[in-house]
């Protein structure tokens, strides 16, 4: 299951120390995320220069290189309409000796840069990549050599940077989805959070839960569990050891031989008494309270249904109407979905990367379960009256791929889904890309997000999890573009 805003450890990338150009030092202040005043169809007056890094991990940008993104397997030029500014809160790292590819406007080409000349010298220069504040979703990969890389890319999203040498800042190929700030990391202290978990473990001391989660919050630093100890927002509730999904992004059981996993999976089931302990008084004191099975650190809370349903069910009793209660799974059990939806479930998410057959089994390697049960699955919650949301794992060139643009333009008639959660899915982008099979570009990120839009003005955009007050706010049918804050 893929978790609720948690940001894993920093593997192989280094953190980002900007130097200018070399030989023509400057540096680069705080930046806030905003849309760029462009029209759809226009190009940026001139191209963002190239960044890159040199084997120290210092970022410079190129005199004479313009930045490009991938879509699917192809290197391509970033429209105006999809470069904003870098987000604050966001990141950058570099792709470990992996040469840039660049467009070379007096060659009109596309340019892999393994090597930058400063004096007499020739420099090894490597890629640099973004990995973006929660509620923006990336609609280009970095564009490097990627078959020159060395190393399996931790679970990270990976997202195309420039430099906008007019406006002087650092620009991404993104687009804003949600406007929810709670889940900023300026928002997560943790020299506030540690005597609350103190505290609250003292109060609690034989409730596995909450050791489980007070590991989450301090060592895993996800977002969700501190949320528990701050008594806010959503807070998670862990259930399942087991899944029977064998995603090839899972976040918290890898093979020894690839990446390593994010999180350490919950190696119990909670009983109704102790998720009920814990979640009840968040339900009653947290402001905009939610409370959420389905996290990083477990299988799928499917697996467990009767547990869930049985504290669910008391949960909802004991809180009175307040807080919202939501499940978020990959749907492989409709007759499990139905059941929950019944003890009392406000909302529901289902995570997929495709919604074509062929493409989810690769990545989700399903166990006894087929893609039609989590059509099923969709279509019984919504018919039950839950707010519906799809966990949709994206990646250009594959999201967008006309196969899976028409594939999804048939799910959304079909299924009648409320909100679409446009995650960027944490994985090394080529292994990801070529595990699907897809060759080519896509249509654009931005432009099916347009395509969407247009045809189905009532699915809202997102990014993260929603309380019932919320589920649909005034004016939701033109709630995307995301207008910035001033």
């Amino acid at each position: 299951m893929g978790g609720t805003a948690c940001r894993p450890a920093l593997a192989i990338h280094r953190d980002w120390r900007y130097k200018g150009r070399h030989s023509s030092f400057r540096q680069v202040g705080g930046q806030q995320g905003c849309f760029m005043n462009k029209k759809a169809q226009q190009r940026p007056r001139r191209l963002p220069r190239l960044l890159y890094a040199d084997a120290q991990g210092n970022i410079y940008d190129h005199p004479t290189l313009a930045m490009a993104g991938m879509s699917g397997d192809q290197a391509v030029l970033p429209e105006g309409v999809e470069l904003i500014p870098l987000p604050e809160d966001s990141r950058l790292f570099t792709i470990p000796d992996t040469p840039p590819v660049a467009w070379d406007e007096r060659k009109g080409a596309f340019v892999t840069v393994p090597t930058v000349r400063e004096g007499r010298r020739e420099l090894r220069v490597q890629a640099v990549s973004a990995f973006m504040a929660p509620g923006y979703m990336r609609t280009l990969l970095p564009a490097c050599a990627y078959g020159e890389k060395r190393v399996h890319l931790p679970l990270w999203s990976y997202t195309a940077v420039g430099w906008d040498e007019e406006q002087e800042r650092i620009v991404v190929a993104a687009t804003r989805v949600d406007a929810n700030e709670n889940w900023l990391p300026r928002n997560y202290d943790d020299r506030q959070l540690d005597p609350l978990v103190h505290r609250m473990l003292k109060a609690f001391p034989d409730n596995r839960l909450l050791e489980q989660l007070s590991r989450c919050a301090i060592d895993y630093h996800c977002f969700a569990a501190k949320n528990l100890f701050y008594r806010r927002w959503e807070a998670p509730i862990p259930t399942s050891p087991a899944c029977n999904s064998r995603c090839l992004g899972c976040i918290s059981l890898q093979p020894s031989d690839c990446c390593p996993s994010n999180h350490e999976r919950i190696g119990f089931v909670p009983t109704p008494d102790e998720i009920c302990e814990l979640m009840l008084p968040h339900l009653l004191e947290a402001p905009e309270p939610i409370v959420s099975y389905g996290q990083g650190c477990e299988g799928d809370p499917i697996m467990q249904a009767d547990t869930v349903a049985e504290a669910t069910r008391r949960l909802k009793n004991g809180a009175g109407g307040r807080g919202t209660v939501n499940f978020n799974s990959n749907g492989s059990f409709p007759d499990r979905v139905r059941m929950l939806c019944d003890a009392g479930m406000d909302s529901m998410r289902f995570s997929m990367n495709s919604v074509q057959e062929e493409l989810y089994n690769r990545y989700y390697r399903p166990v006894n379960y087929h893609f039609g049960d989590v059509v099923e699955s969709v279509k019984s919650a919504k018919e039950r009256g839950l707010f519906t949301m799809i966990n949709y794992l994206v990646s250009p060139g594959v999201t967008d791929s006309p196969a899976e643009v028409e594939a999804l333009m048939t799910f959304l008639a079909e299924t009648g889904v409320d909100m679409l959660q446009m995650r960027n899915l944490s994985i090394d982008p080529d292994y990801y890309t070529g595990q699907m099979g897809v060759k080519g570009r896509g249509i654009g990120m931005y432009r099916l997000l347009e395509k969407i839009k247009k045809e189905f003005p009532q699915v809202q955009f997102g990014y993260f999890n929603r309380t019932k007050e919320r589920f649909f706010p005034d004016g939701y049918e033109k709630g995307w573009p995301v207008k910035s804050r001033r």
